[in-house]
């Protein structure tokens, strides 16, 4: 029996996607939920998966832009082979082929090369059978040419842009064109937290499974600071104003396939360990490439940390329709003034961008002093007795 593999929808009226890389061979036996091939969307890579055990018939060339609904590959359940027979797979620039199914077809070459270019070209990897159609001659001068072209693009890559980046790029732009963006700063003391997690990190990790880092503490701040600044958890509809009375936080996760946001829901309502599992789950969603779009959908503000690459210091963009963006940066130690004497503490500078269409200067700056003193006191974020001393 033959089994179709269709290109899955992703939802939200896509139509096309991209099919990224095929991660079996054609022609090879395949299991049941083994992985076949990766695919992008404009907002999350997906996975293909088989659905039964059997010879997979590969359809679709990768990568390439390919319609939902498209029949990818054929499995046949009936051409199961004997172990040890499956056919050797050849990597062939990006995509896999079967030896068994490639047909090699050698024919005497009737270029004429001189003897000069000939040995300029095997001293320099050029291939010979490349430079001219057979019958033609190739001189000296047709293998300096090759070697001048391919120095050049020695020296530059070009490659497709994803439907992702894409989607990132359009976004990145409209924001700039559609809002009066502004960014205010403050600096917080992580030395109180950095505190706690040397106190309690190994207890908190094993009474529920996750590490105490510390995007859980500014989630929960941040989630208190909006029910205190409603404006700053507002968004423009028309010509209305959307104030939201929960607060589904948005994570910025960093991948190989770009940037993505996974969106914790109800924050407001969570404890601080509950957040940090769901930032890892969520973490591990997005880099395994498994994020589904309900997982991306929505949001009222959204949290990015430049701080895990070393940036001291930037200005974060917002992400439509929200009108607000905490952007967290690296810790550095600096001498800062504590009861009129100069101490050492590891600082680290916040930020936040907003619309100022929606967010005056008082709530941005009282917003974000907020965080900060939550942060600074963050035994006020959950009760760290309850793991012990």
């Amino acid at each position: 029996m033959k089994i179709e593999i269709k290109i899955p929808s992703p939802g939200e009226s896509i139509e096309e996607l991209e099919l990224v890389e095929w991660l079996v061979a054609d022609g090879s036996t395949v299991e049941k939920d083994q992985e076949l091939a990766t695919l992008e969307s404009e907002k999350a890579s997906l996975i293909l998966v088989a659905s039964s055990t059997g010879v997979i018939h590969i359809l679709l060339k990768a990568p390439a832009l390919v319609k939902v609904g498209s029949t990818a590959c054929v499995i046949d359940e009936a051409k199961i082979p004997a172990s040890g027979s499956n056919p050797v797979q050849k990597s062939v620039g990006s995509a896999i082929i079967s030896e068994s199914h490639v047909e090699v077809f050698q024919a005497e070459s009737k270029t004429r090369v001189s003897p000069v270019a000939r040995k300029l070209a095997e001293l320099n990897a050029i291939d010979i059978e490349k430079l001219a159609h057979q019958g033609d001659r190739i001189s000296k001068a047709d293998v300096v040419k090759a070697m001048r072209r391919k120095s050049t693009e020695s020296r530059e890559e070009k490659v497709p842009m994803s439907q992702l980046r894409k989607k990132l790029s359009e976004k990145l732009v409209s924001v700039q064109l559609n809002t009066a963006m502004l960014t205010t700063f403050n600096e917080v003391d992580m030395f109180p937290v950095l505190e706690l997690r040397k106190m309690y990190g190994e207890k908190f990790l094993a009474q529920y499974g996750v590490k105490l880092g510390l995007m859980s503490f500014f989630t929960k701040a941040v989630a208190l600071a909006l029910n205190d600044y409603r404006n700053v958890n507002a968004a423009i509809s028309g010509n209305d104003l959307v104030f939201y009375k929960y607060a589904d936080i948005g994570i910025a996760v960093q991948t190989n396939k770009g940037l993505m946001v996974p969106v914790l829901r109800d924050v407001q309502d969570l404890n601080l360990p509950e957040i940090e599992q769901q930032i890892f789950l969520m973490a591990e969603k997005a880099r395994n490439a498994r994020i589904s779009l309900d997982d991306l959908k929505g949001g009222t503000f959204t949290i990015t940390n430049g701080g895990v690459f070393g940036s001291l210091l930037s200005t974060p963009i917002i992400n439509p329709p929200q009108s607000a963006i905490l952007g967290m940066h690296t810790i550095q130690e600096r001498p800062v003034v504590r009861d009129a004497q100069i101490v050492i503490r590891p600082m680290m500078y916040v930020a936040l961008s907003y619309d100022h269409r929606i967010i005056d200067g008082r709530d941005s700056v009282g917003f974000l002093k907020t965080v900060k003193n939550l942060i600074e006191n963050p035994k006020e974020l959950f009760d760290f007795g309850s793991l012990g001393s």
